[in-house]
């Protein structure tokens, strides 16, 4: 289940990559972004969603991270808890008068730091310093 969860955390910060620029290219052209961009975000939100739920089931198993103290506990939240509440500030965000024309453009940016977060995540969890 390890391996599972590493190679899940690699998708994770590539779609959000993938959802940002998308997001730029659509406010450059200045026409909202195809529908995959929103089965891309769904996904990633699946993706998000179900590997905290492994990283709770290897937490609870006894498999933690290399890194060891406050590091350890940065993988959780840099991993799990920061990108899930970004991803539901998007929705309020999306849902608000500021951007009713453009509901994209929070989740563009949510998926900024989503990926700056989780590449943060992976890099902690494999006990990387720099």
């Amino acid at each position: 289940m390890t391996d599972l969860h590493r190679y899940v955390a690699y998708s994770i910060p590539a779609a959000s990559i993938v959802l940002m620029l998308w997001t730029i290219w659509s406010l450059i052209r200045n026409r909202p972004p195809h529908d995959w961009f929103w089965s891309l975000l769904g996904g990633l939100q699946v993706i998000l969603v179900l590997q905290a739920l492994v990283g709770i089931v290897l937490f609870v198993v006894g498999r933690r991270p290399d890194a060891e103290g406050l590091r350890q506990w940065l993988h959780y939240t840099y991993g799990g808890v920061f990108p899930l509440l970004l991803l539901v500030y998007a929705h309020r965000a999306a849902k608000s008068e500021r951007f009713r024309q453009i509901p994209w453009v929070p989740f563009g940016i949510a998926s900024l730091f989503i990926f700056g977060l989780t590449f943060q995540a992976i890099r902690t969890g494999l006990g990387i310093q720099l």
